[in-house]
C-alpha cells in the first residue's frame, strides 16, 4: 500500500515509524562520533580541497600570490580554517582508528562502546590542541 504500513489483520496502522528514528533511539556518545566523522570527512573534502588548492596555486603563480596567501592563513580566520582543518584530520582519524577496532568484532560491548566513542572524541581535540601547542611554542 505504498507507505502505509499494514497490520497482519489488515488494519492500516497510520502515522506509525516503519523503522527507529531519533525519537526511539537514546542519544549516546556512539552517535555523536558518527556524525563528527561526517562532518570531519566533508569538511576536510571541501574546505581543505580548496585550501590545497590555493596553496598549490598560489606556490605556482610566484612570490607575490604566495605572500597573500601566507598573509590570509595567519590572519584570526585564516587560523580558525586551518585549525579547524587540523581538528578535523585528527578526529576523523581517531573516529578512523575506533572503526577499524570494531571492524575486528571487539568494543561492541556498550561500557567499551561508550568508553571509546568519548576517547575518540576528546583524542581529536587533544590532538589539535597538542599540534597547534607544537606550533605556537616551537
Amino acid at each position: 500500500m505504498g507507505g502505509i504500513a499494514t497490520h497482519h489483520t489488515g488494519q492500516i496502522m497510520a502515522n506509525r515509524p516503519l523503522s527507529p528514528h531519533l525519537q526511539i533511539w537514546k542519544w549516546g556518545p556512539h552517535m555523536l562520533v558518527s556524525i563528527l566523522h561526517r562532518v570531519s570527512g566533508d569538511g576536510m573534502a571541501i574546505v581543505g580541497l580548496a585550501v590545497l588548492l590555493w596553496w598549490l596555486g598560489a606556490l605556482a603563480s610566484g612570490p607575490q600570490a604566495y605572500e597573500t596567501f601566507h598573509w590570509v592563513m595567519t590572519t584570526p580566520i585564516g587560523y580558525i580554517v586551518l585549525i579547524g582543518l587540523t581538528w578535523a584530520f585528527f578526529t576523523h582519524m581517531c573516529s578512523g582508528l575506533r572503526h577499524f577496532v570494531l571492524d575486528t568484532g571487539a568494543g561492541y560491548e556498550l561500557d567499551a562502546n561508550r568508553i571509546w566513542s568519548m576517547v575518540s572524541v576528546a583524542g581529536g581535540v587533544v590532538l589539535t590542541a597538542a599540534f597547534w601547542a607544537a606550533i605556537f611554542l616551537l
